[in-house]
């Protein structure tokens, strides 16, 4: 966990020393941080930032570190050992953190100096802290109230972090609320009789889970940990009435003595089997293993699309069958714990759900989740069921609130107001400075326009935001019309635009489906019509009055990636997976990002592979060693806050922006840089590396970035370039290959290699 922590700080640019038991642990652990998938770092030089050591060694060195952050075995003798030297070497005035997840911090820092004690507190991040966005902030028994604000706001702004306050409980809030979570799971999976695989088809994306769902996340967590865990926290809540659910199931305590621990030791609930690396599933009655099935529920093949999520989940627990039952009791179980926590470990709700869904990557926390199900209808069954309501609970349907959550609008002032079982009342959420919430501002301002793809929302400042909403963010004429609009406004009503959404993914690129229904329809000028109409209308983006900055994260492939591409900046969240992939399906580039990638003036073969090969960033400091970011871009650390960045950014550039026009004066290889790009294909297909079809698509992009084979080395104008774009990109579409390659893609998601 430690080098973890260390490469998100190198992430962020913050230099680490990284200290073990010696040199080669600590070592080792860097290196399964670098080599470790999913990938810890942003980029694999990130890791110049950490100096690997040992305790015995190089523990003096830690009296020049600003904060030192412990993260050893859960067990307090050990920890305390170290402290022991940590007191000893470090500078007065550093800050000392525990990542312990469980153990309380008084007893960790019983006995030191107050000094010391002033500047102790607990920062339990989650693994994978890259990914997970959840660090809890703990304070010790004496720890100083502006160092708690102080980590806080690093913790949020420079290691991206949603940052948790919470009380010295065990397992603090995210952990004690997953920790019954899980065992709940666990246990009913037992009385319902339920196989390893349909208890994580239920616990999953279908309830709006991680795709690991229960046993499959056990299995990455391992058995012994999990075990570890659940006994401790038995053992540290002797008054919790809920303490029995604490208790491993035979069948993972009969694992665990087998050494089946889950990943680290090729085995658990699940394991990969020959060549092929078959999933095979363990039946927990006969601890044989077996090609892990697809469970199917008839009840539950309509349920599963049903849009929104609070939708769904109220047809779930209606179902009268064994997925409805097991389903009803595993999240009615879930809430009640959640309400009977307040106030021991959380005295908000507000933090609660905050914690499950950054730590745990939860859709909806547990009060969210009761909100979604029907505040008062989910309450009066569980009293119908002769089940006890938790006493806040009972207090709050005694005052008339009938939800968890509930709008305050004031003078169009997005607000939210939360029940405080407390207090029993309602109270205002307090706003956080520079995290926008588009839904908010939706719900208080309304829309300046909108369409079923695309909206203009008001941000606020002169500044006007264009909002994706198809599904997957694809890029179609809705989405085109409304960007239209966008920059109509822009020059009238608005000084500035950003280009931003709150979806899953920034956008996944040109609807697929479209493309593909009017190539065999044999639409060809109506398919040209709509490329045209994309690359002018992102050429109005790129030499608009008034700057458009535009905020891509996660997925901003092919067109989602084009757009940006042509903004006068952008500002990219650190998770930024951004690329021009239209190779994959046989295609080529034809919004405009050949063209902007020769207008850069990048090295021509290097632009060759990166389309070629569909490469997509692993993340946004990747994407500027592409080429994708420029000079002036910026990048978000905290996702919360890239569209108010953007909004930061944009404004910034409304005093001297000028638009400038379309260039005639970008130079293009010719004839001889075809030749070369002509040639790497030939050489990886005599490698095997692509494909015969391959081969096709690579001299059709080879075509557009040499400028079409131009005699030598020339300057043209960019609307030749998008000329020689849509050239190719019709003659690919009208390919059965492509075709092929586009129907595969739709229906599997993965490109065919054919």
């Amino acid at each position: 966990m430690g080098s973890r922590i260390a490469a998100q700080l190198a992430n962020a640019g913050v230099p680490s020393l990284l200290l073990d038991l010696d040199a080669a642990t600590a070592k080792k652990g860097l290196d399964a941080a670098l080599k470790g998938r999913p990938p810890a770092f942003f980029v694999p030089t990130n890791t110049r930032l950490i100096t690997t050591g040992s305790f015995d060694a190089d523990i003096e060195k830690i009296k020049d570190c600003n904060w030192i952050i412990e993260a050893v075995s859960e067990n307090l003798v050990i920890k305390r050992a170290l402290y022991d030297r940590i007191v000893a070497h470090r500078s007065a005035g550093s800050i000392v953190s525990t990542n312990t997840s469980g153990i309380p911090l008084a007893q960790i820092a019983e006995g030191y100096p107050d000094e010391f004690r002033q500047h102790f507190l607990g920062t339990h991040f989650f693994n994978p802290p890259r990914y997970l966005h959840l660090a809890e902030i703990i304070p010790g028994p004496a720890t100083r109230p502006e160092l708690l604000s102080f980590i806080g706001d690093f913790c949020d702004r420079h290691l991206g972090k949603g940052v948790v306050p919470c009380k010295d409980t065990p397992n603090f809030i995210a952990n004690r609320i997953g920790s019954f979570f899980g065992s709940i799971v666990q246990q009913l999976t037992v009385e319902h009789d339920l196989t390893i695989e349909q208890v994580d088809l239920l616990t999953g994306e279908l309830i709006g889970l991680p795709k690991s769902a229960s046993f499959r996340l056990l299995d990455i967590v391992g058995l012994d940990v999990w075990a570890h865990v659940t006994r401790n926290l038995h053992a540290a809540v002797p008054n919790d009435p809920s303490r029995d659910i604490f208790v491993l199931p035979d069948f993972l305590n009969e694992m665990i003595t087998r050494g089946w621990l889950g990943e680290k030791s090729g085995q658990g609930c699940y394991k990969r089997v020959g060549k092929d690396r078959e999933i095979h599933a363990i039946d927990r009655k006969t601890f044989e293993y077996h090609l892990a099935d697809k469970p199917r529920f008839a009840s539950l093949e309509t349920i599963r699309k049903i849009e929104p999520i609070s939708d769904r989940l109220k047809a779930l627990i209606a179902l009268d069958d064994k997925s409805g039952r097991f389903l009803w009791q595993v999240l009615s179980s879930h809430i009640v714990y959640a309400a009977n926590m307040v106030p021991e470990i959380s005295d908000r709700i507000v933090e609660i759900d905050r914690a499950m869904r950054w730590g745990y990557a939860n859709t909806l926390g547990p009060f969210e989740l009761w909100d979604a199900l029907g505040f008062e209808a989910t309450a009066r069954r569980i009293e119908a069921e002769g089940r006890a309501l938790p006493e806040n609970v009972q207090k709050m349907l005694a005052s008339g609130a009938s939800s968890f959550y509930r709008a305050a609008d004031a003078n169009r002032q997005p607000k939210t107001e939360y029940f405080d079982l407390v207090g029993t009342k309602y109270a205002e959420l307090e706003p956080r400075p520079g995290i926008t919430v588009l839904a908010d501002l939706k719900r208080a301002r309304g829309v300046v326009k909108t369409n079923p793809g695309a909206s203009l929302i008001d941000l606020g400042d002169g500044v006007l935001c264009a909002e994706f909403h198809s599904k997957m963010n694809t890029l179609g004429e809705d989405t085109f019309r409304m960007l239209q609009a966008g920059l109509t406004e822009l020059e009238s009503n608005f000084e500035a635009m950003v280009i931003a959404n709150q979806g899953d993914n920034f956008s996944v690129g040109a609807n697929l489906m479209m493309v593909l229904l009017a190539a065999q329809e044999g639409e060809w000028d109506e398919l040209n019509a709509a490329i045209h109409r994309y690359q002018q209308l992102n050429m109005a983006i790129k030499y608009a009055p008034k700057p458009v900055v535009a905020a891509p994260f996660g997925m901003a492939f092919g067109g989602g990636c084009e757009t940006p591409l042509h903004s006068a900046r952008i500002q990219a969240s650190a998770e930024l997976y951004m690329g021009l992939v239209e190779c994959g399906v046989g295609l080529v580039p034809a919004g405009g990002g050949c063209k902007e990638m020769i207008a850069r003036g990048g090295d021509i073969k290097k632009v060759f592979e990166l389309i070629g090969f569909a490469k997509a960033s692993a993340s946004a400091q990747e994407a500027r060693d592409f080429g994708y970011l420029r000079d002036g871009d910026g990048i978000s650390m905290n996702k919360e806050r890239l569209i108010d960045d953007a909004k930061q950014l944009a404004l910034s550039l409304v005093p001297n922006h000028a638009p400038g026009a379309p260039r005639t004066d970008v130079t293009v290889t010719g004839s001889e840089g075809h030749a070369l790009m002509k040639m790497g294909v030939w050489m990886a297909r005599q490698g095997g590396y692509i494909t015969d079809y391959d081969v096709v698509v690579g001299e059709k992009l080879a075509h557009v970035l040499s400028g079409g084979r131009l005699t030598g080395s020339q300057q043209v104008s960019e609307q030749y370039l998008l000329d020689l774009e849509r050239e190719a990109f019709l003659s690919l579409c009208g390919r059965p290959e492509t075709q092929a390659r586009i129907q595969h893609m739709l229906k599997t998601g993965k490109p065919l290699r054919n």
